[in-house]
């Protein structure tokens, strides 16, 4: 069977930090994951956007909670795509990060027969974005199941992904800090370097301030690829404008002809992970 944007729909859910993916694609549908303040919760970028999310958070008393989507929610989208869509494809954030993955598996099986198919991406935020797109251009000019198979397991093995975060406090409270937990202590004007990898948090290296942190990026960017359409790039912010533009414009001088593809604002569900002053910087070559 070819797949193509006609017959195969793409599913994501929020933590892609795409909320704009259904107004760009008719194929592609969101799935929120919910922000809890106390007892009020909230669907991310819903009812509640990022901008609203980090003014309600420098007010809180104490740090919001986050929580997977429903299997009924996932069920209700999965319901709405099956009468036009022979294929769903379900690309999740990484499972050992959220119980979403699951959620959308007991759904697929809620609905019954093979027609949703459920992967974990083994990442988060617009790496997820990345790689939906990628299944997307393939879509577009048709595809198979083999073929998108191989392309995702190339994606998780070579994709790159570095962020660096204010402080480590969010990643720590919210049960996220992984390896990173090495780099805990005192952070005063140290800038951790981190990279996610299959699904957990790694320390890279420590730097002292926002200008050695953004030549690391720099170094390890121009150090791993090299100037081609072919080379995909993601960025990402949390309420932090200026570090997304000095990326952009840091592809641009370095590798002009790459293709950013998603240049987005962090969402309450990770920004809660992250933290206000968070960078996320994503590419890959699809070769």
């Amino acid at each position: 069977m070819t797949l193509t944007t006609e017959n195969t729909a793409i599913v994501l859910d929020s933590t892609a930090d795409f909320p704009e993916a259904p107004e760009r694609y008719p194929n592609f549908r969101v799935v929120p994951l919910y922000v809890l303040f106390g007892a009020e919760s909230f669907k991310d970028y819903v009812d509640i956007t990022p901008e609203r999310f980090y003014a309600r958070l420098q007010t809180a008393r104490e740090l919001p909670t986050t929580s997977q989507p429903t299997p009924g929610d996932f069920l209700s989208t999965f319901e709405e795509l099956a009468p036009n869509y022979e294929r769903i494809l379900v690309l999740t954030l990484a499972s050992n990060l959220s119980g979403t993955y699951g959620s959308a598996q007991a759904a697929a099986e809620m609905l019954g027969g093979d027609q949703v198919r459920v992967i974990d991406s083994r990442t988060a935020s617009a790496s997820l974005a990345l790689l939906a797109l990628g299944v997307q251009h393939r879509l577009e000019r048709g595809t198979t199941e083999e073929e998108i198979d191989e392309f995702v397991e190339r994606y998780k093995r070579t994709h790159d992904l570095l962020f660096t975060v204010n402080t480590l406090e969010y990643l720590a409270r919210g049960g996220r800090i992984g390896r990173a937990a090495a780099f805990a202590g005192n952070l005063l004007n140290v800038k951790p370097i981190l990279a996610l990898r299959d699904g957990e948090v790694f320390p890279v290296k420590k730097v002292r301030g926002n200008h050695k942190a953004f030549a690391e990026f720099r170094n390890r960017f121009v150090s791993t690829t090299t100037d081609s359409p072919n080379l995909k790039v993601g960025i990402a912010h949390a309420a932090a404008p200026e570090r997304l533009h000095a990326l952009r414009e840091l592809v641009e001088h370095e590798r002009p002809h790459a293709q950013v593809e998603i240049a987005t604002t962090l969402g309450a569900v990770v920004g809660t992970h992250a933290g206000p002053g968070t960078v996320g910087f994503f590419w890959f070559l699809d070769e």
